[in-house]
């Protein structure tokens, strides 16, 4: 069973930086991708970063400068660096894997980011 685990959420004020973890367990071969979302109280979740393989990466460009996904070599983990974090960064972040030759679709249960001013 395919399980996707968040960390390195919490408070932090404006101009700080914080770093996510994914953790994806029970995937047999190498994921395909893997992404960050985000959702904040009343809006739609919206994709944070993601990369592809272990290199090929895309950000809106909301983020773009700020936040620098990457991933470890061979393995199903990746990490968001996110700096200079505005109030309106503020946001449950989800992990989400795409299996093997994209087979399969895997949600974590998000970690909270708050940012204040």
């Amino acid at each position: 069973q395919v399980q996707v685990v968040e960390s390195g959420g919490g408070l932090v004020q404006a101009g700080g930086s914080l770093r996510l973890s994914c953790v994806v367990s029970g995937m047999t071969g190498n994921a395909l991708a893997i992404g960050w979302y985000r959702q904040a109280p009343g809006k739609q979740r919206e994709l944070v970063a993601r990369i592809i393989g272990g290199y090929i990466t895309n950000y809106p460009d909301s983020v773009k400068g700020r936040f620098t996904i990457s991933r470890d070599n061979g393995k199903n983990t990746a990490y968001l660096q996110m700096n200079n974090l505005q109030p309106g960064d503020t946001a449950v972040y989800y992990c989400n894997c795409e299996g093997p030759l994209g087979r399969g679709d895997y949600w974590g249960r998000g970690t909270q980011v708050t940012v204040s001013s």
